[in-house]
């Protein structure tokens, strides 16, 4: 989980781009006549985002009465999301802002949609504004659904105005067993306010990241064995842990809450796992 650039494009300019090759004439003017409500509705939405309250947006049945739920997702799923639609170009090069082309949500999966952090069904004013749409990878999009923030803790963290990478939430722990893994787990973080350190254990939860990083890992561990045991015949556990720790510190530089990081810190702070754990299997 971690944040994205917001995007240039303004709510107003994306409508228009969208809407620009509707050939319906009554469709063509009812869109027209509520472009200024897109407008306040996005102007709004970034206000509350900000301010961490989207669960304060209202939910609606269509737009002011004029344009329908279904002819405002039609807006988006026909033309911007399909290809060749006339605002298929801010789709792709909004599904291109996250780094790496990785999921910001699981900092896993490959972005390969764009998720509207509320509804398209349930706030269909929203449908094509550039701040509810981020970059996801197609698991994190299925599992977030149409889930609905009922309060502030309730609430997805969002990419562009939630940014959690300035302290450690991400902890792991080592199981010492045959085959050595490492488990998941947030840790919250005494300088945030408890509805944030609530937001993450329940996206940490929602996303299913635990099972997804502990797989991750036990693919590292498996793949570090035989260097560490070349290190522990020549330097003993000392030198593996040094090893785990130089490991922890190079991807806690690239970013502090990946589960790389969390993975070789659990590993380096463990006396069992450097003083001969990991030789077995």
């Amino acid at each position: 989980m971690w944040n994205v650039t917001r995007p240039e494009f303004s709510a107003k300019e994306t409508y228009e781009i969208c809407i620009s090759k509707v050939k319906n004439r009554d469709l063509k003017k009812r869109l027209n006549v509520v472009s200024s409500s897109i407008v306040e509705a996005a102007k709004d939405y970034a206000e509350r985002a900000e301010n961490a309250e989207l669960h304060l947006v209202s939910q609606s049945d269509g737009v002011v009465g004029l344009v329908t739920t279904k002819e405002m997702v039609a807006v988006y799923d026909g033309r911007m999301a399909v290809q060749r639609g006339p605002g298929r170009s801010i789709y792709d090069k909004l599904k291109a802002l996250p780094e790496l082309g990785v999921c910001p949500f699981c900092d896993h999966g490959p972005v390969s949609t764009l998720d509207h952090i509320l509804p398209k069904s349930l706030y269909p004013v929203l449908a094509v504004t550039p701040d509810n749409l981020v970059g996801s990878c197609k698991d994190c999009n299925t599992a977030k659904l149409t889930a609905v923030p009922t309060c502030e803790r309730d609430a997805t963290l969002h990419p562009y105005f939630d940014d959690i990478s300035a302290e450690r939430w991400l902890g792991a722990s080592v199981v010492e067993k045959n085959v050595p893994a490492v488990t998941f787990h947030s840790i919250p973080v005494d300088s945030w306010p408890d509805a944030l350190n609530a937001r993450i254990r329940k996206q940490f939860r929602v996303l299913g990241l635990g099972l997804l990083y502990a797989s991750q890992a036990a693919r590292e561990i498996s793949g570090q064995r035989e260097d560490l045991i070349r290190i522990f015949d020549a330097r003993g556990a000392d030198g593996v842990r040094e090893e785990l720790e130089h490991k922890a510190e190079t991807w806690r530089a690239y970013r502090l809450n990946c589960w790389q990081a969390a993975t070789y810190r659990a590993l380096s702070e463990s006396p069992w796992y450097c003083g001969g754990g990991f030789q077995r299997r």
